[in-house]
């Protein structure tokens, strides 16, 4: 194995270890609330505090860390990280447990976004966007392997030997890239404003708004999956397991396209694929009278819904090289900021829509979602065709 595949692998292995830290606490609740004697919905908070000091920090952090060398601060990050994870294993009461959850929470987008960043630049050129779409995929695997494995840990073992598993999985992951990376890895440089500048840009703006739609289409349904697939569908708790795995596996094949998508100009084919998001949402109702047509619709959808992720992350890397190469690095952080944001608004919009017209009127809320999507992907299209042709016309 090459010293650059040793390389992305660990990338990986990194971004399977943010997943398995983030994910995990939605599978051990209980056994959290029974172990601290706290409540299961006091518990629950875990998840919204993480992911709001996720979607604070990330850009924060990222921004003041610019000026510093890469390397140096990727590995200072990582070390954060495991004190942070291996706090949470050892906590003893909640408020200790959920400040251990906000060291990593701090830390882990910045993390990712210098991973993508790193990898743009020791990975060869016709193999950058296939390396970014498995860092996405790794975060699938860490919720088809790493959250099912995590808790059957917490389950027979306790809690906190999940996290320690973790911890010691990022011990072994921080030493590897520590040995393999290269110590050069200097940042762009330049101040806050200098950074920023790069969110004035039209063709950034609207990949941001598009990435935020897009996971907002998903999380409109994909929130209450379990309760579609139980519920709706009539599928019994001993096959849910099963029926979320394929759903995952199916995760990791569509970052897998979405990367290939990235190496041929795939942003030209999105709106097609947000016409084709559409008309699966309005099938929805009918889909899901019976159990297999509707549970093969959440497949299809699955595949196809975040397809348009790693061309986006490409275009965001692509821009901020050619004009903005002091904010690379705020490019690398943008697809997870504004990701985490969709969640948020196809959340709360998949919990509104449960509310007023339950579960099999989900589709309104993603339809709409995708439809808003369908015109930015439009709109992203047309800005860049004028910047080429800009440029052509100037060369």
């Amino acid at each position: 194995m090459s010293k650059y595949q040793l390389q992305a692998a660990s990338f990986v292995l990194v971004s399977f270890m943010l997943g398995c830290n983030e994910f995990i606490v939605v599978g051990i609740i209980s056994d959290i609330a029974g172990s601290l004697h706290v409540a299961v919905p006091t518990v629950g908070y875990l998840v919204t505090i993480f992911a709001t000091v996720y979607a604070i920090s990330t850009p924060l952090i990222t921004v003041l860390t610019n000026r510093f060398n890469r390397y140096h601060t990727f590995m200072g990050l990582m070390v954060i990280f495991l004190i942070g994870n291996t706090l949470t294993g050892f906590a003893t009461s909640f408020p200790i447990l959920v400040a251990a959850r906000m060291i990593t929470a701090i830390v882990a987008g910045t993390i990712e976004s210098l991973s993508i960043a790193i990898c743009n630049v020791i990975a060869p050129r016709n193999k950058r966007a296939v390396l970014i779409s498995w860092l996405a995929a790794g975060f699938s695997i860490a919720s088809v392997i790493g959250v099912p494995i995590g808790t059957a840990i917490s389950t027979n073992f306790g809690w906190q030997n999940a996290f320690h598993v973790i911890s010691l999985l990022s011990l072994v992951t921080c030493l590897i890239l520590g040995w393999l990376l290269p110590r050069d890895l200097k940042q762009a440089g330049g101040g806050i404003k200098d950074q920023l500048v790069l969110l004035t840009d039209k063709r950034i703006l609207l990949g941001a708004a598009l990435i935020l739609f897009s996971a907002a289409t998903s999380y409109a349904y994909y929130t209450y999956i379990r309760p579609l697939i139980t519920t709706t569908l009539g599928f019994n708790t001993t096959s849910l397991n099963w029926l979320l795995m394929v759903i995952g596996i199916v995760s990791i094949i569509s970052n897998r396209v979405s990367g290939s998508l990235a190496e041929h100009d795939g942003l030209r084919f999105m709106p097609r694929l947000y016409v084709f998001d559409m008309v699966l949402f309005l099938l929805f109702p009918v889909a899901m009278l019976l159990p297999w047509t509707g549970y093969a619709l959440l497949l299809v959808l699955t595949l196809v819904v975040l397809l348009a992720g790693s061309p986006l992350q490409i275009m965001f890397l692509d821009v901020a090289e050619e004009r903005y190469p002091q904010a690379t690095a705020l490019a690398s952080a943008l697809n997870a900021i504004f990701f985490n944001i969709g969640i948020s608004l196809g959340s709360a919009t998949a919990s509104g829509v449960l509310s007023l017209a339950g579960l099999g009127n989900l589709w309104w809320g993603a339809l709409l979602f995708a439809g808003v999507s369908l015109v930015l992907s439009l709109s992203l299209n047309r800005t860049i065709a004028r910047h080429r042709a800009t440029a052509a016309a100037e060369s």
